[in-house]
């Protein structure tokens, strides 16, 4: 029997072997070192064996600098079992959108816009990061790789990357029912009254594809059981503070992260130097604050080296540092997720938040879905079906997990509380 592309990544099979393409994905405060860390793990992987795949979905593009090679968005050979490309955010958006963004551009037309000007708002928010998902998604894939690793752009662009999924599929999926089934009644009679550009059937079609199945797929491949994220500090405070509120957001979202990197820390010959004993002593204090803070995640230490980390030599040098007591594609460590426990009378939801605050907690259940908010984000939860008549009892935030009750009820009705039981 043939095997199958499942869900959250592609299995593939050989005799009686399978593999599952593995997804490392790197973020952090810009500057701390993610690119040079992504093309470590890539050119370290490759050399250990994996055939490996790093993508630059970065707008700022600088995976070809490290590597030292010119690179396009079609994959590019760099090395034994190494590919590498840089996602062309642009050309993917001109691609996957077809015929939606033709629309949009005859109908900014049709007001008067200038074209340039048209093509330019018809880029829709978020466009660019969908399909730099696409891409990505496209080539893990592909059966060519073991192991994809994405350099991601700062920490707020990749939470906007990584989230879009969830965001998008949950606010569109109704409103293409909604829009699909007027334009079916009103259109033809609509395009004898208007001379503006309507959308017709194929336009609906596409942006169901595209927004709403191809999320679906793209939503499993992130959060499953082959993808997880890294995140990349330095021992200072402005990126050890971003990196934790990161955190919390992945974890509301239910995307795991398996390790931290910590870059740039003093070797102990230099911390010997009056000059850096002071900042070798800091350094330490902050290495014990990021084990404390992120645990039980593992921290990966990579030393501050004496040049640029750049070529295939010394990234692979950098690589074997980083990853001496590990494989660079293994799951470095599995935390706990959303869980569903039964209790006398209802449930109890607890979704891990490490590092949330109670203050920035909200909780509602609407319909089947249970809404929660930390700071500036909203996540809907989708209910099982038998919850989806449950009563929103209270909330509590303990050690990092938020507890929802469920009160089992004939009827639903909406209900809010703040995390604050």
């Amino acid at each position: 029997m043939r095997p199958t592309a499942a869900r959250f990544g592609l299995i593939r099979e050989r005799r009686d072997t399978v593999w599952r393409v593995r997804l490392v994905l790197y973020t952090g405060k810009g500057g701390v070192g993610k690119t040079t860390t992504a093309a470590s793990t890539a050119a370290c992987a490759a050399a250990r064996g994996r055939r490996t795949l790093v993508a630059s979905a970065d707008a700022a593009h600088s995976l070809g600098d490290v590597l030292e090679r010119r690179l396009g968005p079609e994959p590019a050979a760099v090395a034994s079992r190494l590919d590498a490309l840089e996602v062309d955010a642009r050309a993917e958006t001109t691609r996957h959108w077809g015929r939606i963004r033709d629309w949009l551009v005859a109908l900014l037309r049709y007001q008067g816009i200038e074209e340039v000007v048209a093509e330019e708002l018809a880029l829709l928010p978020g466009a660019e990061e969908l399909t730099t998902l696409l891409a990505v998604d496209a080539h893990a894939r592909s059966g060519r790789y073991d192991l994809v690793v994405v350099d991601c752009a700062p920490t707020d662009s990749t939470l906007r990357l990584l989230t879009l999924p969830d965001v998008a599929r949950s606010s569109l999926r109704a409103l293409l029912r909604l829009q699909q089934a007027i334009a079916t009644l009103a259109t033809p009679l609509a395009r004898m009254l208007v001379a503006a550009p309507l959308p017709g059937r194929e336009v609906f079609a596409d942006a169901d594809r595209l927004l709403y199945r191809r999320l679906r797929g793209l939503r499993r491949l992130l959060a499953g059981p082959d993808a997880s994220v890294r995140l990349v500090v330095t021992p200072e405070r402005m990126a050890i503070d971003e990196a934790r509120r990161a955190f919390t957001d992945l974890a509301l979202f239910q995307l795991p992260v398996d390790a931290v990197v910590m870059n740039r820390l003093l070797p102990g010959s230099a911390t010997r130097e009056d000059f850096f004993r002071d900042w070798g002593l800091v350094q330490e204090e902050r290495r014990r604050e990021v084990e404390a803070l992120f645990a039980p995640l593992p921290v990966l230490p990579a030393p501050l080296q004496e040049d640029e980390v750049t070529g295939l030599a010394r990234l692979h040098e950098h690589g074997e540092l980083l990853f001496r007591d590990h494989q660079p594609d293994a799951i470095l460590c599995r935390t706990a997720g959303l869980r569903f426990v039964r209790e006398d009378g209802g449930w109890r939801v607890d979704l891990p938040l490490p590092g949330a605050e109670r203050a920035t907690l909200d909780v509602a259940k609407r319909d089947d879905e249970l809404l929660v908010r930390a700071g500036a984000r909203r996540q809907a939860i989708r209910l099982p079906r038998r919850l989806a008549a449950a009563e929103l009892g209270r909330a509590r935030l303990s050690e990092g997990v938020l507890a929802v009750w469920l009160h089992e009820a004939p009827e639903a009705r909406a209900g809010t509380t703040d995390a604050c039981g």
